[in-house]
């Protein structure tokens, strides 16, 4: 079985995911909606999903969602989505099939209209992202950019090792989860950094970081109305910034140097990135 679970706040496309992934799975799935001090105006009454109410609190509880939906699952497999997803047909049996114990999957992501709640095909996919200098540089936190030059470059490659996830949906094994101890919250808070925590924290074990492109997921393209769904917390956001960080540049200096390099060059990146990251010259 795999174990989808949904953290949902305020999201007016919920039910049309839910509907997506029921209708999408192949094989044994079950759905598990984490409602963040919110009750949506109609619940899809399915056997395959389980809701559960997480009390409003002035800061953002996605990871502890994430946390209870693992507790709760039954599935020897976990994949996280948000609730504002379309998934390709038979996405369960494709993940499941090529997976190995100490991976983390993401798809190959599309983006979606949330309007027509349709595919903007004309668009290239997204398979892999770098991290943006200058946020990194200037400003002190991690955050990706699509990587369309290596997308471009390497669309036939069915599977391949990324640096990076936008983390709008995962897919591990339940006890890869449970023995890595993913979605601390400790430090990172309820929001912030989901993408470097899993893909790092992976590599960091010995395991892989894989984009399968054999299957794929539609995140929703922000504009206009839907730009931001939902309020969070700023203050507590930059917050995890800082220590997601101080964690990975200070605390795991050698992992980092390591990880940049096996995926360098990156695009922006000068040379003397290390330099200017420690101060040293």
């Amino acid at each position: 079985m795999v174990s989808v679970i949904i953290p949902a706040r305020e999201e007016p496309f919920l039910m049309l995911t839910i509907r997506d992934v029921l209708a999408k799975a192949l094989g044994d799935v079950e759905v598990l909606v984490g409602l963040n001090g919110w009750e949506p105006d109609s619940r899809i009454a399915d056997e395959r999903v389980r809701y559960f109410q997480v009390p409003a609190t002035e800061t953002s509880q996605m990871r502890h969602i994430i946390n209870q939906g693992a507790d709760m699952a039954r599935g020897d497999y976990l994949m996280k989505l948000d609730a504002h997803c379309m998934v390709g047909d038979g996405f369960d049996e494709v993940l499941t099939r090529d997976h190995e114990p100490d991976w983390v999957q993401v798809p190959r992501r599309h983006r979606l209209a949330p309007e027509t709640w349709s595919l903007q095909w004309e668009r290239c996919p997204i398979d892999y992202e770098y991290l943006r200098w200058e946020p990194l540089s200037q400003r002190y936190y991690f955050t990706g950019e699509k990587w369309d030059a290596l997308t471009q470059a390497r669309l036939e490659i069915p599977s391949d090792d990324i640096l990076v996830m936008q983390a709008s949906c995962w897919f591990m094994a339940r006890e890869w989860f449970r023995t890595r101890g993913f979605m601390q919250t400790e430090g990172y808070g309820g929001w912030a950094q989901e993408g470097p925590e899993v893909a790092w924290e992976t590599l960091q074990a010995g395991g892989k970081v894989k984009v399968n492109k054999n299957t794929w997921y539609a995140h929703f393209h922000k504009r206009g109305p839907y730009s931001k769904l939902y309020w969070v917390d700023t203050q507590e956001i930059y917050a995890g910034y800082a220590y997601s960080y101080r964690h990975w540049i200070h605390d795991n200096k050698d992992f980092f140097i390591d990880l940049i390099e096996r995926f360098a060059p990156l695009p922006g990146w000068p040379d003397n990135w290390k330099e200017i990251l420690w101060h040293t010259s």
